[in-house]
């Protein structure tokens, strides 16, 4: 009898998996705990959608989603080509890895660096478990104090950080903490850098600023965009880079011939054919942000300032992880990470007016009860 886990590479059987937010499926459930959108798609993309399913379901989709890649073309005043279209950017993501980074066992002249995807820590836990897929070296860097973006002088002095590395992922607005990074620190960064770097820019319609422009001005930049967390399309999947044409050429070679479904890319396109909709949409998630910061201050929990569509919270008493499930049994999710330098906060979405009513509602009644 054959053993089927001898049939599994060694370096895949040792892989820890990337661990998503809970979906489940309860009744009356407020969810809040995946930085979804709390509002529907236009009802233009909705109507777009149902006019899609028709024949062509049948057929291949466009292979490299060009309208959907010359549409946005035109929103980030670039050429076609420097932009790639993903499912998801997480798929793009993982692309970056397989075509920017060696893995570590693979002869090279440039040694360790060739063969090193960095980040900083806390991050998106997604990246190490793509460098480990692909049998590359992580670097995990901490931020500063309050997950503040250390300057390239303090970086070079702590002696960690490699300007050299392979692949470098700098999530901004940052996750988990919501905080901005500035344009301007984030070049400085960029022009220090030698090996590609990726600016993960999942929550950028929530800021005051982002830093697409870095993504045409240097060659070795990338940023990512996704239409999951501000166009209420996590269940379509559609990301995309932006970037210099040798990248995004790198990354189409390797990518597969069919990667975003057709739905997606009319969903997409309607999108963007509609975004007065979606940017009244942001108005009011980042009025319920600063609503919600005020009143969880007001109440004595610690909020980090945020420049996305979630906070990051530490409760004045008892464990964040209690909190998580004391809220959850009053049908309200929201996030709480296993892990040592984030373990003491909760990570709670910005809901709709309703959902925020009832979640500080919630908390009230924890901070006025008795339980353990």
């Amino acid at each position: 009898m054959i053993n089927p886990t001898h049939l599994v590479r060694p370096l895949v059987q040792s892989l820890s998996p990337y661990v998503p937010g809970e979906q489940p499926k309860i009744t009356g459930l407020i969810k809040l705990n995946t930085n979804e959108n709390p509002y529907p798609p236009s009802p233009k993309v909705l109507k777009a959608l149902k006019i899609a399913v028709d024949s062509r379901l049948r057929l291949y989709p466009d292979p490299t989603a060009k309208p959907l890649r010359e549409k946005l073309a035109m929103i980030h005043n670039c050429q076609p080509e420097n932009i790639i279209i993903g499912n998801g950017s997480d798929e793009l993501l993982m692309l970056a890895v397989r075509a920017f980074v060696e893995p570590a066992n693979a002869p090279t002249q440039r040694g360790s660096s060739s063969a090193t995807v960095q980040y900083f820590d806390p991050s998106y836990s997604l990246y190490p478990v793509l460098a480990e897929t692909h049998g590359s070296l992580i670097n995990p860097v901490p931020l500063n104090e309050n997950f503040e973006l250390p300057n390239p002088a303090k970086l070079k002095k702590d002696g960690r950080w490699q300007f050299d590395a392979a692949l470098s992922f700098v999530t901004t607005p940052h996750a988990p903490s919501g905080r901005g990074f500035s344009t301007a620190a984030l070049e400085v960064l960029c022009q220090k850098q030698k090996g590609v770097i990726i600016l993960d820019e999942a929550y950028a319609d929530f800021a005051e600023e982002n830093a697409l422009s870095l993504a045409l001005k240097y060659p070795h930049v990338l940023v990512s965009r996704t239409f999951s967390k501000a166009y209420s399309l996590c269940f379509q999947r559609v990301g995309y880079f932006v970037g210099s044409l040798v990248l995004v050429e790198a990354l189409q070679k390797i990518r597969d011939s069919y990667n975003v479904n057709g739905l997606g890319q009319v969903a997409a396109l309607a999108t963007l054919e509609n975004l007065p909709y979606y940017k009244n949409n942001f108005a009011k998630i980042i009025a319920n942000r600063s609503r919600l910061s005020t009143e969880l201050a007001a109440l004595n929990f610690e909020v980090f300032p945020s420049q996305t569509n979630f906070i990051l919270t530490r409760p004045p008493i008892h464990l964040a992880e209690k909190w998580s499930h004391f809220l959850r049994e009053k049908k309200i999710l929201v996030r709480w990470f296993n892990k040592p330098n984030i373990n003491q906060y909760l990570r709670i979405s910005i809901g709709s007016d309703k959902e925020v009513i009832a979640l500080l509602k919630a908390i009230r009644s924890g901070l006025k009860g008795s339980w353990n």
